[in-house]
């Protein structure tokens, strides 16, 4: 299976959407597709349907775990990593249960950041 190269980064905040852009190309992807909210996430998703989907909980118009939930009844095998600055054992719960790949707490260290993705890289693609 080939490499993944495709990805949507949704966050409201543009310095997190950079910053998780910068961690995806030192991952290999090359097209980056971007939304400020879930309702953007969805169309988007739709549209160009990513090889992974970077998505914040908490957003303004539409939150995440919405978007998730919506994203995977248009896709079951999406892949879509949840992010955000609280991660409660419930939120984590929920959304797996909703369907998401992995969830990853914004204060993360980036190595640990690259790790986990690279990880999550290779369970699926190699």
């Amino acid at each position: 299976m080939s490499r993944p190269k495709t990805a949507l980064i949704v966050d409201d905040e543009p310095h997190l959407r950079m910053y998780i852009k910068l961690i995806l190309k030192q991952l290999g992807f090359t097209e980056f597709y971007e939304a400020k909210n879930g309702q953007e996430a969805i169309e988007m998703y739709e549209r160009w349907t990513p090889d992974i989907t970077m998505m914040d909980v908490n957003m303004p118009v539409k939150e995440g775990m919405e978007a998730l939930e919506e994203i995977m009844q248009i896709d079951s095998e999406a892949i879509v990593v949840m992010t955000t600055s609280v991660a409660s054992r419930q939120a984590v719960e929920r959304s797996v249960e909703l369907g998401a790949s992995h969830y990853i707490r914004k204060d993360t260290p980036k190595d640990e950041v690259v790790n986990i993705l690279g990880e999550l890289i290779k369970e699926i693609w190699e």
